[in-house]
């Protein structure tokens, strides 16, 4: 482990593969194997279990589980009490009728949280998503499918209804190229459509 991470005396953390600059408080436990980058704040009464992997600069607050599968990438924020899930079909592993299906790990379905993004507290997050760059989940919504980079969901199941700017900002797009009031970046949206009409948001200058 890197000794110049922080961890608290009340933490339990089992993993060698914490980065330096990364701070793990109180009653959270990290068990074996669990890869956490640099500069991250992991807060109180969180567990990461093995298999889990955590960018850097990292932020989850208190009460969260990261289950194995579940990927958060750099600069990432997970709000308090998010709820991740790494099984669409679960059973108890010591259910007889089950017991074979967990025998190895198909039944595992990854889940990406990707640079930037933001999950705001409560929220849910159905295992086999990705959750893209920079966007923001509202709190209490239930994320069901993809979520574009930049965009805003909120609700049940969770739905877009705004775009944000990579400092979070909400955007506007009443202008062709709308730029970010608090940051200055300039960004374009396409519209293209696969049976449904989506919407994507890239930025194309920063200030």
């Amino acid at each position: 482990m890197n000794d110049k991470a922080y961890i608290h005396p009340n933490a339990i953390v089992e993993s060698q593969d914490i980065g330096e600059g990364t701070r793990i408080w109180a009653f959270a436990h990290v068990m074996k194997d669990v890869v956490i980058g640099r500069n991250c704040n992991v807060g109180e009464h969180c567990f990461l279990e093995t298999g889990a992997i955590i960018g850097s600069n990292a932020t989850i607050k208190n009460g969260n589980m990261i289950w194995d599968g579940v990927k958060l990438e750099d600069g990432t924020f997970v709000g308090p009490g998010v709820l991740f899930t790494n099984d669409l079909f679960p059973r108890s592993p010591r259910l007889p009728e089950a017991k074979d299906r967990y025998q190895g790990t198909d039944w595992r379905v990854p889940t990406l949280v990707r640079t930037g993004a933001s999950i705001g507290a409560g929220a849910v997050i159905i295992a086999g998503v990705t959750v893209g760059s920079f966007a923001m989940v509202g709190a209490g919504a239930v994320v069901t499918k993809d979520v574009p980079s930049h965009a805003l969901v909120v609700g049940n199941p969770a739905r877009i209804v705004g775009w944000v700017c990579k400092c979070g900002n909400r955007l506007c797009f009443e202008e062709e190229q709308p730029k970010c009031e608090q940051c200055g970046s300039l960004y374009a949206r396409t519209v293209f459509s696969d049976g449904l009409a989506l919407s994507e948001v890239r930025v194309i200058s920063i200030r």
